[in-house]
This record gives C-alpha cells, structure tokens and sequence, in this order.
C-alpha cells in the first residue's frame, strides 16, 4: 500500500554533485561497455526465473544497448547496501525531453518480499521493446508517452527474501535498515520525517518524483489482489473503515477499475487469499484507507506533492511464489498494464503560451472548478489533466499574467480534448490578476475582461459513495480549572497530532502557560495563501464561558475532522488559533454562581487586561501586564486576518471603535464599519437569543436593546485601553469582542445550553475569513513574493500588508472596489475588483522594481547577472528578512546553554573552546590587555578567518564595555556558540557565514566584570574599569582632541576600528530595554540617521519586549533566554537592505574612490574597487568621485527584504585638467617634463662630485627600501617622501647637499 504527502526534501549540494557525477560515469560507462561488434544475443524471456540484482543489472543494460533507439537506463540513487535503483525510460528519443508527451511510471518491488511485481514489470518493458514497431497498439503507445520503469525500488530487501515465502517471514520486506519504505514518505496527517541515511530509496524516489511531472503512476504490490485508490489514510488513523476520500476520488476509482477489470482475478473481488479467504472487494478495487490506514504512503505523496494520479495494485496472494507460477502472473497482468497505461491519454490537454511572443509559459496553473486539485504546465508549457467523461470549467493561472477561465470544456470518451491557452501579459491596462475561482461555485474570469460570471459544478460519478457519518458532538462540560485545561488541551493535541499544535505564548503573573491550540491541516507551518484566525477566552478571569466553548470548539473540530465536510474544508483552508484563556489566574479566584461580580475579572496584579493595550485617544499609565505583553507579541508574530474576544455580561457581539476622544458615548464608526458589521452579524444570526437583541431579559435593569443583537462599541460604552480596537490599528486583523450571555460563571449544568447556541456561531464566524480579497502581491523580475507591500483600498483608510511570503488577505463586504498595492522601490499598481456576495475574490498583483537613474538617465538594469549561487543567497536573505523569517530560523536553531555568568577565566576558556572545536571557521585575537593585564578578545567567524575577504561585509559585535552589565557578553558568547554549532548543519546560519565576517568582543572591560555581583541591579560596581574610568565615555574624536590618553581597554577597541574596515556594529548594554542609536548628545545631527534609525528598528522589532516601548528592566536571568536570538537578525540586515556597490572602470577597480551617500556620509572603495554601504529602505542619491576621473552619480532603490545588489559604476577619463583641454595639458606637461630631465642631469653630475658618504647614503637608502615599504603600508598618516627624508636626512650643510635631501 502507499500514501503520501511530501515536503520537497533535497539532498545536500555536495551529495548532488555525487549523484550527478555517477550518472555521468555511469552513462558513459553504458555506452562504452558493449561496443556493438562485441554485443551478445539476449536470451529468449522464459517467464520461469527470478533475476537477481546482478542478473537485473545485466539485462537491463543490455535491452538499453539494443533498443538505444527508444530505450535508456539510468539510476535514480542507489540503496543501503548502495545497489542502483534502476530505470528504463521507454519512449521515441528516449535521451531528449521535449513537449507533447505525458509522463508515465510503474514502480515495482517496493517491499523487497513482493516479488511478483519486479517480474512483471521486467516483462513488461521488455514486451514494449520488442512489440515496439510490430504491434501498433505499443508502437502508438512507446511513441506518444513518456514511460519509465523501475522494476525494483527495494533491491537490498529483495536478495533478502526467499522463494515461497509466501507470508513474508524472512524479514526482505523493508530495506537493509529495516525502514517500510511505504511508510516512510511525508503525510499529509501525521509528521513523518524523511532520513535519507536511514532510507536512501525514499529520498532518491521523492526527488524522481518532484523532478519530474509525471501524469499517472502505479505502484506494484503483493499479499492479496486488488486496485488501492488515495487515501491511503485519514486524520482519525482508524485501522479500518474510514473512507478517505480525495479531491479526484470519482476519477481514482475509474482508473482502479480499469486495471481490475483487465485482470480475471482481480475482477472478481475475492482473492481467496489463505491469509483471510473471506475478504472481499467490490469490483475489485477499494479506497486506501477503508480498506486499513496507512501513514507515509508512496501513493498519496504522488498525489498530494507530485501532482501525480497513483494506485496500487495489489497482484497476488503469496509475495514470492515459485518462479513456475511466474507465467500464469504476467498473462493475467499483461492487458491490465497497458490499458492503465493507455488511461494516461483521456482529460483535457494542451499548451499554455505568452500572447506577445508564443512562448511557452512554464508552471502555469491548471484549475477545475469543483476539484481541488491543481496540476501545472512543464517547461515547455505543456499540460494534461485527467478527467472523466463531463462538462467543465477550467482556469488557468500565471504569475504575470492575466488568468483565464474556459467554461464547458466538453470532455468525451477516448482521447483527451486540446485546450490551448493564451495569456496576455499584465500591463498598465490590465496590470493584475483578477477572480480566480475559489470553491465550485466561484466565479471566473477570462483574459479579456474582468467581470465575473457564474459556474456550475461538475456532477462526479453517479456510483460515488455518499458520506453518512453523524456529527461528533462534545459530550464532556464541566469547569476546567488550569491543571484540568492544561491536561485536556495536552490529550487532544496528543490524540490528533496531525491537525493540532499546542504551544505557550508566554506566562501569566503567577507562571502560568498561555496556551494556544493551534487547529489545522498542516500546523505549526503557515500555508501560502492560507489565512488565519484566533478566538481568546476568558480575559476577564470571572468570564468563564468563552473558555468552555472554546474547549468545546476544540474537541468538536478534532473529532469531526476527515468526516464532516464542512470541518474538514474549513480545517484544510484555514489556520485556526484557539487560546482558551488569557487570564488563568483570574479564573483560578473566581467563583462559580458569580453573575455580575468582579472577583477575578483582573489579572494577579489587579490590573484589567482589557484596559491594558495602547490606545489611540488615551494614554494608558498601567505598567503593561505580562499577559499583555504576550498576546501583543503573539498577535504581531502571526498574519492573522480576523480574530474574536470572548466575554461575558451581556449577549452582544461588540466591534470597533471602543472608544471615542470625548470619552463619551456615541458612535465610534472606524474605516472598515461595513465589515465590522458584516462579520459581527454572521454570528448574531446564527445565535437566535443573541439576535433577538434583548439582552438580559429579567436580569437586566436597565433593559438594554442591540439591533440584531450587534453594536458599536463606543456607542455602548467608552473603553480606553481595549484589545480590538489594538488589534485593528496595530495589526491586519480585525477583532470583535462576543458577549456570550449574562451569567459570567454559570453552573456547570448550563453549559451544554451555551454550546448549543453558540456552536453554529463559533463555526459561521470562523466562516468570515474568507470574504473579500485575497493574494498575493509578486516581484515581475524573479517571481518571488513580495512582503510587507501595502495594499489599500480606496475610500477606506485603512491599508493591510502582505505576509512574509507576498500573500495577502482583505476583508470587505461585497461591491466593487479599487485596489492599490504598493512597495518600496516598486511601482504601484491598481485594479478594480468585484467581491462576491459569497467567498472571496483573488488578486494577485505584480509590481516592477523602481530603475535606477544615473547621471539624470534612466537605466536599463545595473544589476549584474547572478550565478544561481548569488541568486539563493539572495532568496535566503528576502526570506529571513520576511516577516516570520528569523522565527523560523531560530526554531531550526535551539539554543541548549544553561545560561550563566561566567567569569574572565571561563569567558576566555569559552573562546579557547571554540577555536580548537571549530578551527576552520574561527580565529580568536588578543587586541590587547586592560588595566589589571586581562586579554581583550576578538572572536572572528567566518568561513576563511584568516583571508582578508574584501567583497564580504563585516559586522562587529561588542559587549562588555559596562562590566556591571554582563548579558551582553553572556548573549554573545552563547550566540557564537549557536553560529560556530550550526555551521554546516542550518543552511541559512552556513550561508550567513560563508557570506560575512562576524567579529565578537564578547568583554571590553573585562576588570570592571570581576568586580560587578550578580543580582545587584542598581549597584554601581564594576561599572568603570579600575581606574574609574567609563569607557563608553572614552571614545571620541581623534588625539588633538584629548585631554590624557585613552585607556588601554579603549585603545585596544580603537586600533581594531582603524585598522579594519567594519559595515556596521552593534554594541550590547544594560539597564533598560531599548535601542539607541548615534550621537549621543542631542545638539549634534547624524546624517545618516534615518539608515541608523532603520537598523534599531529591526533590532527592536526582533525583541519581544523591546518592540513594545516598554523599557521596565527585568529582575531575572530570563532576559538571557529571550534575548539571545535577537542578534541574529543584525547578521542578515547587513546583507537584506543594504547594497554592495563596486566601482569598476574599463573593468579595471578602483581603489581609494570616494563615495558619498545622500550628499553627506563617505566611504571609499577598498581592494577590488569594494565598499559596503549600509542604507536604509527607499531611494537614495549615490555619488562617485575619485582622481582623473569624471564624477558619477545614480539613484539606487533599496528594499527591506532584498540582499545587497552589486551596482558597477563605470568613470569616464576627465576631458579637462586644471580647467583646460586634456591635449593642452599633456603637451604642456610633456615639454616640461624634457626641462627637468636636463636639469637632473646637470644636477647628477654636480652630485657625483660630493664625498663617498654621500654615496653611501643614497645606496643605503635604496638597499632597505622594500623594508620600510612593509611599514609604509601600515601608516594611515604620512607620505612616503617624508618617512624617507627623515629617516635617512644627511647631515651635511653645503647648498648642494640641501638640494640632494630635499629631491628625496
């Protein structure tokens, strides 16, 4: 059996180039090792042997050699035990990939015992070959389809096996490492991770698989005989008798069909197996999972990541008869395996091409309405999609270009039906990509207009089972207190850890876990395209309903998961977050029977955590609450489209604005009302008390009435500080607080009633997501999505961003609108857009990057080519600068210190430790000694420490200079562990390496450090070093400027900042939690404060209490664990927003040039004509000067989550010299110049007359020249003439030898 789902897993680039070179010198060696006068005679097929691996191998090879024409043997990877899983493409042309042909594979003998199937399929490429040209039923087949077969996927298992063994006991069913490789390949319900060491097969396969496009696959078996269609498995992993149905089930059971009913066995449905003689299967075929569950499956991964329809066939009871029965099993296969095949031609086929030139558009999209299952076009723009007999509506999608949607596509027995497509280009007439369908019944558009018209869906097969499974209700209400909460949110993240994640997003006063049940198809990772959405409960501690529905939601989604529909579907689209309560310790004092009381509405603190957040009209003074602090963090760490607040108090659900300037009760209508009011009705509407509008009845006093059971928040009642109006301004998603009823701790018998109203409501709410607009906003140059671009909308004043990836969700009642998305450093662009009553409209936009302009002139791209290794870096440097970049990063780092102070010894110990364990990455350096004689150490990192890299930034960081201050030595230490640990491991920390040099002072004051005690927060110790002297206080201007030397700690910092030239630093400090940035005296001015502002600002933002202004200092070493990733962030922001520019002129660098930024700050280019600019995002003015030369200048666009660019600058000669013609100049210099030449001879010959000593002098002088030149190129200061002069000055006083020293 097989079912799968994949995660594209790549072997590493070094194993690939293995691969890849064994290929190379295989095929060679297959084209050499039977030279054809020497070929010998195949052996007539006797159908009553087994091949053993060798015999395989030989056979193969000679079929490859004697069908060259439409035969050719390669190895996919190699087993275990590093035997060639082989395969034979059989086609015209077999060693040339072209358009026109589907792809086709059969893989046998997965299970190394399950022999039946490497035999028949070893007959079978051999009937194609020799049939091939005689019979034309194979000849039309080989010639109009790309066939590969791989008759042994499990060649190790198979020499392991033994002949009528028909059970399977000699143990040759796994691999030589005893791994089930059909279990073992990515699951779309369960986290299955691929080893490659561990199963060489299954990774070789998967990236066969993802390499290539095939169409239709079969996957040979043995143990019984029947056809297995997708799922394989179901979220439930119910052994037995779960039908798990797939998007193309309709079409999957045809296929099995087709191959049951070609084979006599199989047709009748009753193997009559000795192992269970009663099983049955109707018409021969059965879905996966029904049948019995299997996770890690070959077959759905096909499906699910390859775009590839496979079954299985199961082809006899014993998994390894006698060779004898050998014949009767190729007679009874024989048919069914070229009518499978044949099934490869029916559907819909064609080419998708560019309307401006005809060229093929590759990985275009091919979508059926009704069918969530896409497949896309190859390189050559081909498609085929199978489909059964039927009318459709198919759309087809490109990045750039607008979709198109063709409806009644006549599909007919037979042949597929030719559908060929034609894009037109985006452009400022059409410039994005409109109405793509979203469900069966959404609307689509064609290349031509942009209005919407409706589709019908596409009846499936009229024998298709119906689903008659009841809705699971929950059947457990009562009160849970946090270790009851705790243990059941810990037992269905447990029991349905395909579909959940439970995690913290911190800890209340009194340590409590925030939990989080995040529910989804495929949690813990966002899904491009898909939104998300939150619900928190019980903010207010004593309002304890939204914590039980909340509990209730979360058993109701996990147990109806994979069998009610409507749970499915919004479980597969959507990522849907689950906090049941926000405020546990509150709740832990509250009191059951409480209606309208206070106990344990606030947090330990007795603070509100509804009047807590920022507000727009008030200041809150309330210290930030650590719960807070959490959710704030939490909610700017997600792209969260549409959240709810759960209360309780009145029956109402409530939304923005809350409050008002006038802090008076009226209406606080913000810019997105319509929408508040649409997504607050859809759960009033399905609450029928809620929506009555009368709230308390016969509890409330003052009789409050809300219109269809919504209101406006200020309207109601002014609050300052609340959590949705936060939400709204500071994030993209909107929020709404539900007042769940009037009883805020209702006995635990009236729980089931709550559930009951509120169930559909809950459900409907989460429903809101998915209205409006959706998309994703893409770069026009690499296709890549562009993050953090602003998508407004016109007439309301409130813009959204795009997520990390470039997509983007905006919620919008239905009407027309007109959309703009822009970026910076790209043209915006805009569109009209209808939203559909029902489901949401996609628009996908693309934007042009902004051209840089030199000299006043537009150019056409100064952007060199990039060798693809360029071009990943840059890819890896846009993703970690994205929006969950650096999180994803740090959760594939963890860090394992135990995080404590360590003294001068240990740190320089630490450093010692790092050198001798990672000695080709490291090289530490004593940049001298402090006062009291204790080393200063510089720690470089870098993946050649001990070559000057001059294209490569440099980064320092330095901590330490207060000694009472030791986090920042802590967090640097433990950070160059991390570095150092990971390298070679992480893919983007090796990257980082292998692209920057990262130079560490993990302690500048390392006396000041020996003095400082641990826990004392406000003591002044150790602040200084011993002579009392603050050394943050000791570095400024140069030596004219001073009043006493530097010390000796600040001298050591000094010489490494002069003699090195560093892009960017980054001190680390105590006492608060902020970011500082130059100067440090008020009346001076940065000119280049906005680029500095920018990089505190990514700092900041990285931090997770830092971001939020609240600069309270904290009392424990835990500041060490939140903090220690953050510098991280510094390594990739020297590479994201910040272009390398080199200057080249007639290719030939520059050294020396001056670069001036923005008309203030300077850099000059260093060896190789390189210089390292740190700019901030947006447009900048470059200029570029350097001697002899014609000043350049250009404007240059620089994006936050780009790498830096190299940017050539091409000087011209300067055409006049001291204002006059270059010729003048020349001719003049050139007649001078004839002058001096006299005039030294004449000199030479005065000269010649003086005292040997003079001589002498000038001969010592030239005899240790090349020694004063080694410390010539170590002065910054000074020329070369006067270093001479006065180190060899003569002391003689005659005119003559004035004359001699000053020529010197």
């Amino acid at each position: 059996m097989s079912g799968q789902r994949g995660s594209s897993l790549c072997s590493s680039h070094k194993r690939s180039l293995l691969v890849l070179s064994m290929l190379v010198v295989f095929i060679s060696s297959i084209n050499n090792s039977l030279p054809l006068d020497e070929q010998r005679e195949l052996e007539p097929e006797t159908y009553s042997k087994y091949y053993n691996y060798d015999q395989l191998t030989d056979l193969l090879k000679s079929l490859a050699q004697k069908y060259a024409n439409i035969a050719n043997l390669t190895s996919i990877g190699r087993s275990v035990e590093n035997r060639e899983l082989w395969v034979m493409r059989i086609t015209r042309d077999p060693t040339a990939d072209g358009p026109g042909k589907p792809k086709f594979k059969y893989v046998g003998n997965m299970h190394g015992d399950e022999t039946v199937s490497r035999q028949v399929l070893i007959y079978l490429l051999e009937y194609l070959l020799e049939k091939y040209g005689e019979e034309p039923r194979v000849t039309e087949l080989v010639d109009s389809t790309d066939i590969y077969i791989m008759p042994s996927m499990n060649p190790d298992g198979f020499e392991k096996s033994k002949e009528e063994d028909c059970m399977g006991k000699d143990e040759g069913r796994n691999n030589a490492k005893n791994v089930d490789l059909n279990r073992s390949f990515p699951d779309q319900f369960e986290e299955i991770h691929v080893n490659a060491e561990e199963m060489p097969e299954v990774a070789a396969v998967m990236r066969w698989i993802l390499q290539n496009q095939f169409v239709l696959s079969g996957n040979l078996h043995g143990g019984t005989v029947v056809a297995s269609y997708p799922f394989d498995d179901s979220a439930a992993h119910d052994n037995e008798g779960t039908y798990s149905r797939s998007p193309d089930d309709a079409l999957f059971r045809y296929l099995a069909r087709v191959y049951a009913e070609n084979n006599p066995v199989m047709k009748t449905g009753q193997p009559k197996c000795e192992e269970n003689i009663n099983e049955t299967f109707k018409d021969g075929i059965t879905n996966g999972a029904k049948w019995y569950d299997v996770a890690g499956g070959m077959q759905d991964f096909n499906y699910l990541k390859g775009s590839c329809l496979e079954i299985t066939m199961e082809l006899s009871c014993c998994k390894y008869p006698p060779s004898t029965q050998l014949k009767t099993e190729w007679d009874n296969n024989r048919e069914a395996l070229l009518a499978y095949m044949e099934k490869i031609h029916i559907g819909v086929r064609g080419f998708v091409r560019a309307a401006r030139n005809d060229a093929p558009l590759a990985d275009a999209v091919i979508m059926v309405a009704g069918i969530n299952h896409k497949v896309s076009t190859s390189r050559f723009g081909d498609y085929y999609r199978l489909l059964l007999p039927g009318t459709y509506n198919i759309t087809v999608l490109a990045p750039g270009y607008i979709p198109m949607s063709v409806a009644g596509v006549e599909v007919t027995e037979g042949k597929a039906a030719v559908l060929n497509i034609t894009l037109e280009a985006e452009n400022d007439e059409n410039p994005a990509t409109l109405s793509i369908p979203e469900s069966p019944t959404e609307t689509s558009v064609n290349s031509a207009s942009t209005d919407s018209s409706s589709s019908t869906g596409v009846n499936e097969a009229a024998d298709e089972e119906k689903d008659s499974r009841v809705t699971v209700q929950p059947q457990d209400f009562r009160h849970h207190h946090y270790n009851d909460m705790e243990l059941f949110l810990q037992k269905f993240s447990s029991e349905y850890s395909s579909i959940t994640r439970l995690y913290s997003i911190g800890k209340s006063v009194q340590e409590r876990s925030l939990w989080v049940m995040e529910i989804s198809n495929n949690p813990g990772v966002h899904e491009f395209g898909e939104p998300e959405f939150k619900y928190i409960g019980n903010m207010h501690g004593n309002e304890v309903v939204g914590r039980e529905l909340l509990l209730n939601l979360i058993e109701y989604l996990c147990r109806n998961y994979g069998t009610d529909p409507e749970i499915t579907q919004l479980i597969n689209s959507t990522r849907i977050h689950i906090m049941p309560s926000m405020n546990p310790d509150g709740y832990e004092v509250s009191q059951e029977g409480d209606i309208s009381g206070v106990q344990g509405r606030n947090n330990t603190n007795n603070y509100d955590l509804n009047r807590n957040f920022p507000d727009r009209f008030n200041f809150v003074t309330d210290p930030r609450q650590p719960e807070t602090l959490a959710v704030m963090n939490w909610a700017k760490s997600y792209p969260f489209v549409l959240s709810a607040n759960l209360h309780g108090g009145s029956l109402v659900v409530n939304y923005p604005f809350d409050d008002n300037p006038d802090n008076v009760s009226r209406y606080s209508k913000s810019s997105d009302d319509d929408v508040f009011r649409m997504v607050a009705l859809a759960y009033s509407q399905e609450n029928s008390q809620m929506y009555d509008g009368h709230s308390c009845k016969g509890m409330d006093l003052y009789q409050e009435y809300f219109k269809d059971g919504i209101t406006n928040g200020a309207e109601w009642y002014n609050v300052h500080g609340g959590m949705q109006d936060w939400n709204y301004i500071n994030t993209n998603c909107f929020e709404v607080t539900i007042e769940l009823g009037c009883y805020k701790y209702p006995p635990a018998a009236d729980l089931p009633k709550y559930w009951e109203r509120n169930r559909r409501s809950l459900l409907q709410f989460i429903h809101q997501v998915h209205r409006g607009v959706k998309g994703v906003v893409i770069d026009s140059k690499d296709g890549s999505g562009i993050p953090n671009a602003t998508i407004t909308v016109d007439a309301i004043n409130h813009p959204i961003t795009s997520n990390f990836a470039g997509d983007y969700w905006r919620l919008l009642v239905p009407g027309k609108y007109h959309l703009t998305a822009s970026a910076q450093g790209y043209s915006s662009v805009s569109t009209f857009v209808n939203v559909p009553k029902e489901g949401v409209e996609i628009v996908n936009f693309t934007l042009n990057r902004i051209h840089s302009y030199t000299n006043g002139q537009t150019t056409e791209d100064t952007t060199p080519v990039l060798d693809p290794s360029v071009k990943e870096f840059q890819s890896l440097i846009k993703q970690l600068s994205g929006e969950s970049g650096l999180d994803k990063l740090i959760k594939d780092t963890p860090t394992q210190s135990s995080f404590r102070y360590r003294c001068y010894s240990e740190v320089s110990e630490f450093l010692r430790g790092l050198t001798l364990n990672f000695p080709e990455i490291t090289s530490l350096q004593s940049l001298g000694q402090s006062v009291e004689f204790r080393t200063v150490w510089a720690l470089e990192i870098s993946n050649n420490p001990k070559v000057q890299e001059p294209s490569e930034p440099k980064i320092r960081f330095v901590a330490g200079i207060h000694g009472n201050a030791p986090v920042g030595t802590e967090l640097l230490l433990e950070f160059a562990a991390s570095l150092c640990i990971n390298y070679g491991k992480n893919a983007a920390i090796t990257r980082l390496i292998n692209e920057t040099r990262i130079v560490i002072l993990p302690s500048i004051n390392p006396d000041g450090r020996e003095l400082a005690k641990e826990k004392d927060c406000t003591s002044t110790a150790g602040k200084t070093n011993v002579h009392g002297k603050d050394l943050d206080n000791d570095f400024f201007g140069n030596a004219s400027q001073r009043a006493a030397e530097p010390q000796p700690e600040t001298r050591a910092v000094m010489d490494l900042i002069q003699e090195r030239g560093f892009t960017l630093s980054v001190a680390l400090d105590g006492g608060s939690v902020l970011v500082t940035y130059p100067y440090d005296k008020p009346v001076q001015s940065v000119e280049n404060a906005d680029t500095l502002r920018y990089l505190a600002t990514v700092y900041a933002n990285h931090h997770p209490k830092m971001h939020s202004g609240d600069t309270g200092c904290p009392n424990s070493q835990s500041m060490l664990i939140s903090s220690i990733h953050t510098s991280k962030q510094e390594v990739s922001s020297e590479h994201a927003a910040l272009p390398l520019l080199k200057l080249d002129k007639n290719s030939k660098p520059i050294v020396g040039a001056i670069i001036v930024l923005n008309g203030g700050v300077r850099v000059f280019t260093s060896e190789g004509g390189y210089f390292h600019a740190l700019l901030a995002p947006g447009l900048h003015n470059i200029e570029a000067v350097a001697d002899g030369y014609q000043q350049q200048s250009q404007k240059v666009s620089v994006s936050p989550f780009e790498a830096a660019s190299s940017i050539i600058i091409e000087f011209d000669m300067e055409n006049d010299i001291f204002g006059l013609p270059r010729e003048l100049v020349v001719a003049s210099a050139a007649a001078a110049m004839t002058a001096l030449v006299v005039t030294a001879c004449i000199i030479w010959c005065i000269c010649s007359a003086k005292s040997n000593r003079q001589k002498d002098g000038f001969h010592r002088l030239r005899q240790y020249r090349d020694d004063y030149d080694d410390e010539i190129r170590l002065m910054s200061m000074g020329s070369k003439k006067s270093l001479l002069s006065h180190e060899f000055q003569d002391e003689s006083e005659s005119e003559e030898d004035t004359l001699y020293t000053n020529k010197l």
